[in-house]
């Protein structure tokens, strides 16, 4: 359980992260920090903010009781393999002329990187504790 519970937590922290940064200054974000296009309007990138808060707070609530939830974990498997798949085709086969490349790249692979982890922690957690 301890693998998961520490992948929540440090998945939550990153979401915060991310998800505060969007919501105060999503175009210093995009553009500035990530060399991105400028957005045609920035309040999809603030409800995307919003969206990792609440599923950092979602990670932390399982964490907290992961003995027991340790299987919904699989929702968060689905959304950082989803989030690793779009980021890395996006990278290697969607970026409009003038972008960069490499916060697609560190997105899917951190992405990647969270979904096999998730996925070790389910498997560790149901030889600890099959579900009933």
């Amino acid at each position: 359980m301890s693998i998961l519970r520490r992948t929540l937590y440090l998945d939550a922290l990153i979401s915060v992260i991310i998800g505060a940064a969007l919501v105060a200054a999503p175009r210093f974000v995009l553009v500035t920090l990530f060399d991105q296009p400028e957005p045609a309007d920035q309040a999809p990138l603030r409800l995307l903010g919003v969206a990792s808060f609440v599923l950092a707070l979602l990670m932390v609530l399982i964490g907290h009781r992961i003995t027991e939830l340790w299987w919904w974990c699989w929702a968060f498997v689905v959304l950082e393999g989803g989030a690793a798949a779009v980021a890395t085709l996006h990278a290697a086969f969607g970026l409009p002329p003038g972008a960069a490349g490499w916060p697609w790249w560190v997105l899917g692979l951190g992405s990647w990187a969270f979904a096999f982890a998730f996925l070790w922690g389910i498997a560790r957690a149901g030889f600890e504790r099959p579900p009933v």
